[in-house]
């Protein structure tokens, strides 16, 4: 005889019976059915979703970014990472905020010293791949000194992740995308959290990386 491993305990599904034939005799159960056997978690922040197949087109989609919501995206045509970075920058300027990518393209550089400049940015941290100071050394020698000099650091290390994490006055925020800094006619997906705890999940990680480059 094959056993059969049950999910309910003997007094749970006693419970189970009583509530089933109390709801038959249109009576109160004494527990509800649900405790037994599911739970609902539910999540803090809004889910908004959008397609984009330009960079002027995803700004258009999303006029201005909440506090304590998600927005999705997927993308093609000339969206890069730095374009989820503009969306925040439409809602609020921003006082700190880290971003991190395997390569990067020129003009997105030369995008965010104008930011630094201007004081659309205050400080920015750079992590970058490892193979960016070789590959990439022209992109590498521009973009350290623009960080450094908003008081930053640029890290090196074993790196393929792309991610913005920052905060302004009005709300802190993570950038999750598959696109690095650099325009890619390839379909990628971004997310956009504007939550404290995403932002505070990705600072505290790469706070703690060392660079490869001393």
């Amino acid at each position: 005889m094959t056993q059969q491993l049950s999910l309910f305990s003997d007094e749970d599904r006693a419970k189970l019976r009583k509530n089933v034939k109390a709801e038959d005799a249109n009576e109160k159960p004494t527990q509800p059915r649900s405790r037994l056997y599911s739970k609902s978690i539910e999540r803090k922040a809004k889910q908004t979703y959008r397609r984009a197949f330009s960079e002027t087109q995803l700004l258009d989609l999303v006029q201005t970014l909440e506090p304590d919501h998600l927005y999705n995206f997927i993308t093609g045509g000339d969206v890069d990472g730095l374009s989820y970075l503009k969306l925040v920058l439409r809602s609020q300027d921003i006082d700190y905020c880290l971003f991190s990518t395997w390569c990067m393209a020129t003009e997105d550089i030369y995008q965010i010293r104008d930011w630094l400049a201007s004081g659309r940015i205050k400080k920015m941290d750079a992590f970058v791949g490892e193979i960016f100071p070789g590959t990439y050394r022209m992109q590498y020698n521009l973009l350290k000194p623009i960080i450094e000099k908003s008081d930053g650091r640029v890290a090196v290390f074993r790196n393929h992740s792309k991610i913005f994490a920052g905060y302004g006055d009005k709300f802190h925020f993570g950038i999750q995308t598959s696109a690095n800094i650099n325009t890619n006619p390839r379909t990628e997906q971004g997310c956009i959290q504007t939550t404290e705890e995403i932002y505070q999940f990705y600072y505290d990680y790469f706070s703690g990386i060392r660079s490869f480059d001393k």
